[in-house]
């Protein structure tokens, strides 16, 4: 099949496209507003963008019921920091319940059952179960095309400053990310387990 994004003729119930660019990792966001107030979010569009300095992308896209953007891009907007932390199989329930639309100002974290642990070079705490974590300062939003007004699209960028790594992912001086089980978005309310891998050398 082919099908015209603009135009939206797939003839399927949804559209398939966060289907076929997959699997995603989530960025499991925390920020906090200028009261310092925490605020915890899964973003499906995430990943690593470039090495030195190590750099982190991620889409806040759309908007809230009752407000016109996103409370994390709300928050690290007015703050310039905020911290990726790593969803794993053991939080899958945890990570979801803080997908919940709660009111401006609600602690996810705290609705979740979760443990906020300090950072030490950013405001905005740590996911305390979550075995790594990446403290970020904002480098810049970037505004996206929306053809809708009211789904606002952009890009925050940030630089890490700092990352967080659970001493038993640590294995023969190289990280065992596999044991973390990390997860990963695919599409509609379908997720990923890494739970495997294996290796290829590139060519020389």
């Amino acid at each position: 099949m082919f099908y015209e994004t603009a135009r939206g003729d797939h003839g399927m119930a949804r559209d398939p496209f966060k289907s076929l660019v997959v699997p995603r990792p989530i960025g499991w966001i925390t920020s906090v507003d200028r009261e310092g107030r925490v605020n915890l979010a899964p973003f499906s569009f995430f990943n690593a963008v470039a090495e030195d300095p190590a750099m982190v992308v991620f889409a806040p896209g759309g908007r809230k019921p009752d407000r016109p953007i996103k409370d994390s891009r709300a928050n690290i907007e007015a703050t310039g920091e905020f911290v990726c932390n790593l969803a794993t199989w053991d939080l899958r329930e945890a990570m979801n319940a803080t997908a919940a639309v709660l009111p401006a100002g609600a602690d996810e974290m705290q609705a979740a059952g979760l443990t906020a642990a300090p950072s030490r070079l950013v405001r905005p705490p740590r996911v305390a179960e979550s075995p790594v974590q990446l403290e970020c300062k904002l480098w810049k939003v970037i505004d996206l095309p929306s053809r809708d007004r009211e789904e606002p699209n952009c890009m925050v960028v940030g630089e890490v400053l700092g990352i967080h790594i659970a001493a038993e992912l640590i294995r023969n001086g190289r990280v065992d990310i596999v044991a973390a089980r990390p997860i990963a978005r695919l599409g509609y309310s379908e997720y990923a387990v890494v739970d495997g891998k294996f290796s290829m050398r590139r060519p020389r």
